[in-house]
């Protein structure tokens, strides 16, 4: 059997790496935060410290609540870490030595880094399945129990300066206790923030730091792709709950993020964004780490659609907000990519031709060159885009809804070639305000915040 170029380079690193060891974690309490620090092992030929610093807030609970109490935690957030770092040789033993991890707990990391690397090992052309895509080797006796946390019935709001968050914060932002958390602050989120009230300072903030000597590796030809980020930033906030003392935490991923990017499998892109994940991770957290903890997103029960449509109610958060990767170290858009032609997309039902020029600097629908992107968004191309985009049908829908609003006016390019391909027909008799009128029965929403969310829009 032939192998690819892409194969034969998985191979090779197997055997030239043939284990990965996650060595330990350190954390210290210092006079101006949390200073953590985690030691990965690959073949003992690299060594990796990847590292997160929180800065103390005055929300923050006394040193010694919590001193001897953020091992569990820190740990699983390493074992989430290390899949950034386990992936560029993808060596087919991890060895854990840290603390012991059960039978149970080893089948629910695997299902995390299997499905969470799903389009990594499809991009590389990896073939490996759930069972044999590694072995995972316990070689510790240092146990780990639950805990219990006296939490506040208050709020974490994750906020990375998108759209999604933009209305959690709006809605939720204002309850008692509410404080927005921000991973890497950037400005476009630190902006979000302040378009809702909060002070510029007035945030829980975790800085992340990668180590240097992996993207070195990666530029040498080691194995890289996407990897499940929102798994990460799961755990961290569960860090940041216990730190403050707050039970809920917010997050803002949508029904729509379910869908698998490439049909037919279960691949996914948004995976560590899905409910499935959601559910195993408060099936984790409430088994293994606290059971006070609520994690959920608030946005479960909406379609991009919905979000979209109570987004543009909120001026305030127009000029500031930010969905672009590629733009993202300097908070702009960059105009070309498949997140900004989306976040148009499902932006124009709802907004007017300019406001949408003014938010995105160009009529994104008169760019012929986005055309391949477009027809990936669509669904005439086989696959859709390797983003954090919504629904084929969500697109479809707003397109069709954007031509009825606009039957007198020429359409620009793009748009006008929908109307002429055979895919518009499938989606124009669809009834748009029925779309806005559906609340997805799969969430993890108390009665107080679904009662929220219906209030929202009807």
């Amino acid at each position: 059997m032939v192998r690819s170029s892409k194969e034969e380079k998985f191979l090779q690193l197997r055997e030239q790496f043939p284990f990965f060891i996650f060595e330990k974690q350190e954390y210290t309490l210092t006079s101006t935060g949390i200073d953590i620090r985690f030691t990965f092992n690959l073949a003992d030929q690299y060594t990796f410290h990847p590292a997160l610093f929180i800065p103390w807030k005055p929300c923050f609970r006394p040193n010694e609540d919590i001193a001897g109490r953020l091992s569990n935690i820190i740990f699983n957030i390493g074992m989430t870490e290390l899949i950034s770092y386990w992936k560029c040789a993808c060596a087919p033993l991890l060895i854990i030595r840290p603390f012991v991890l059960d039978s149970e707990q080893v089948a629910w990391w695997k299902k995390l880094y299997f499905h969470g690397l799903g389009e990594f090992f499809y991009l590389n052309a990896i073939p490996v399945t759930e069972e044999n895509f590694m072995q995972v080797e316990v070689a510790s006796t240092n146990s780990l129990t639950a805990d219990r946390f006296l939490l506040d019935d208050t709020l974490i709001i994750p906020v990375g300066g998108g759209k999604d968050s933009a209305v959690t914060l709006e809605l939720l932002g204002s309850k008692r206790g509410s404080i927005p958390m921000i991973l890497n602050p950037r400005g476009a989120s630190i902006e979000t923030i302040a378009a809702k009230g909060f002070a510029r300072d007035y945030f829980i903030e975790v800085n992340r730091t990668i180590d240097p000597l992996l993207l070195q590796l990666n530029a040498q030809g080691f194995l890289n792709g996407h990897t499940p980020f929102s798994a990460l930033l799961a755990f961290v906030t569960v860090l940041t709950a216990i730190l403050s003392g707050r039970r809920h935490i917010a997050l803002s991923n949508e029904s729509s993020a379910n869908e698998a990017t490439i049909e037919g499998t279960l691949i996914n892109h948004q995976y560590s964004k899905s409910f499935q994940f959601e559910s195993d991770f408060r099936d984790y957290v409430r088994q293994w780490i606290s059971e006070d903890i609520n994690y959920f997103s608030f946005l479960r029960p909406l379609n991009e659609l919905q979000i979209a449509s109570v987004f543009s109610q909120y001026p305030q958060y127009h000029a500031v907000f930010r969905s672009c990767n590629a733009g993202s170290k300097t908070d702009s858009w960059c105009g070309h990519c498949a997140k900004c032609l989306f976040t148009y997309t499902m932006l124009s039902p709802f907004l007017k031709e300019n406001e949408l020029i003014r938010i995105f600097g160009k009529n994104m629908f008169a760019d012929a060159s986005l055309e391949p992107l477009f027809d990936q968004l669509t669904g005439v191309a086989d696959e859709k885009p390797f983003d954090c985009v919504g629904t084929i049908r969500e697109v479809n829908l707003a397109l069709c809804e954007t031509i009825r609003q606009r039957e007198e006016t020429e359409l620009p390019y793009l748009v006008r070639c929908y109307r002429n391909s055979q895919i518009y027909p499938e989606y124009s008799s669809v009834d748009f305000a029925a779309e806005l009128s559906q609340i997805s029965e799969y969430h993890n929403l108390s009665k107080e915040f679904l009662k929220i969310v219906r209030d929202c829009y009807m």
